[in-house]
């Protein structure tokens, strides 16, 4: 293998190799675009060279092209188990499609050591009887957000995790890109159900398949993206196709993919978007996860979401960093932002998933709306921007047209690391732990804690 990790990679990886000493599946949490496939690779690489049988296994066909790429580049020999390319069964490391492998378990020889990518989605059904298949094997797994999409935890099929750094500090450390989110203001969602901890699917692309809404998305694109490349999360099938639709009658050049789209149009769209030749492309659960662009510079959120994960999931697609982006833009008319706070916020992940909120209960966030000019930043007790001082709780917004307003991202992390930072002590940082909702303030705490006596930097 030739390739470098960057120092937290590294740390990364030593940690897993001594938790694995004492448990069997051990969890990787790293934000989006932080290199969990590279991760893998060097320990799947290490093990194949100490003579282990390996898999590392994905869940979609353009996961499995980007695993074969990264695992050439670096130079690891692979067989794949997956429709369409010729097996290459006596390879030690195996690329393997979780929908195929769950078909031919008996058939093939079991690992000793599994990876599983996107492992967030371990307590489906054929993710957890391909894990079950193999209680002799080691296993990792690799997330982004380790939780179900509805909030639950996966302490059932993992037993430790390791956290990776924050998505703020890989900003700051230049890892990740800036970025820009501007947000109008929220849809109205009167009416609209709840089914698996998420918004009824159906219901909530009836209130954002609207011309209204898809035409103020295409406005603001066009006044501040115009140009750049950009990915739509969208509600629906058909609301994924009227958004497309109404790009290119407005002459920007888009296309609409889902999972049910034909994996060799598939390809070709995204060949096409990667090249230039396509600047939006709309998608329904499909591009929220694994898509490796580095020169996508736009997230436009058109879907409704009470859940954290797919939120993260969505807006870290335009994070990475390339040559020539000196920002990625999130353009939000779901009201998420509102809804979740900013991508860079602290957030606290555990393998035991997030408290059950109660009825009417919103989540905590650092931003608010001012009423006037409808700036929008983190909470103070007056609009930095023209001054307007606040009465009591943030207004309830439910008009979906307006101007998408710019978030104030720098003042916003500028604020919470300052909190932080004047945290002097355990038992300080414990204290804005719960001032910030964690469920477990002492163990963030002390996270946060030990990584300064690390660095040298406790007092």
């Amino acid at each position: 293998m030739t390739f470098t990790l960057r120092p937290y990679q590294e740390d990364i990886i030593s940690e897993t190799r001594l938790a694995l000493r004492s448990h069997d599946s051990v969890l990787i949490q790293l934000p989006t675009g932080a290199g969990k496939t590279a991760i893998g690779a060097k320990m799947i690489g290490n093990a194949a060279e100490k003579g282990h049988r390996s898999f590392f296994s994905v869940h979609r066909r353009e996961l499995i092209d980007q695993t074969m790429a990264t695992f050439d580049k670096v130079g690891i020999p692979y067989g794949v188990i997956a429709p369409g390319i010729a097996p290459r069964p006596l390879e030690r490391i195996q690329i393997v499609s979780i929908d195929t492998l769950k078909f031919r378990i008996d058939k093939v020889e079991a690992p000793r050591f599994f990876i599983m990518d996107e492992a967030h989605h371990v307590a489906a059904a054929g993710w957890k009887k391909v894990k079950a298949a193999y209680p002799g094997a080691k296993h990792v797994g690799l997330s982004a957000t380790p939780e179900r999409l509805d909030g639950k935890g996966l302490d059932g099929a993992f037993s430790y995790m390791v956290p990776g750094p924050s998505t703020a500090w890989l900003i700051d450390q230049g890892f990740l890109c800036e970025y820009k989110a501007y947000a109008p203001s929220a849809p109205d969602l009167t009416g609209v159900g709840t089914s698996m901890g998420d918004y009824v699917r159906s219901e909530s692309a009836a209130k954002m398949d609207k011309p209204s809404v898809t035409g103020d998305a295409i406005a603001h694109y066009q006044r501040l993206a115009r140009g750049k490349t950009a990915v739509a999360f969208c509600a629906s099938i058909e609301h994924s196709q009227h958004v497309a639709a109404s790009f290119r009658e407005a002459g920007i050049v888009a296309w609409h993919l889902d999972g049910k789209t034909p994996a060799g149009e598939r390809k070709e769209a995204i060949r096409a978007f990667r090249n230039g030749d396509i600047r939006v492309l709309c998608n329904v659960d499909l591009m929220g996860e694994g898509f490796d662009l580095p020169s996508l510079e736009v997230s436009i959120l058109l879907r409704p979401t009470k859940s954290l994960s797919l939120y993260m999931q969505q807006v870290g697609r335009a994070l990475r960093p390339a040559p020539g982006k000196p920002h990625a833009l999130i353009l939000d008319h779901a009201g998420n932002l509102l809804r979740h706070g900013l991508p860079d916020d602290e957030r606290e992940w555990q393998l035991a998933g997030r408290a059950k909120k109660k009825k009417g209960e919103q989540s905590p966030s650092n931003i608010r709306q001012c009423p006037k000019c409808y700036h929008v930043h983190p909470i103070r007790p007056s609009c930095p921007e023209c001054g307007h001082v606040y009465d009591g709780a943030p207004r309830e917004v439910r008009q979906v047209e307006g101007d998408l307003v710019e978030i104030d991202v720098v003042a916003a992390r500028k604020q919470t690391k300052m909190e932080q930072a004047q945290a002097r002590t355990i038992e300080e940082l414990i204290e804005l732990g719960r001032r910030r909702n964690f469920r477990n303030p002492a163990a963030w705490a002390a996270h946060v804690y030990t990584s300064r006596v690390a660095h040298g930097k406790a007092r």
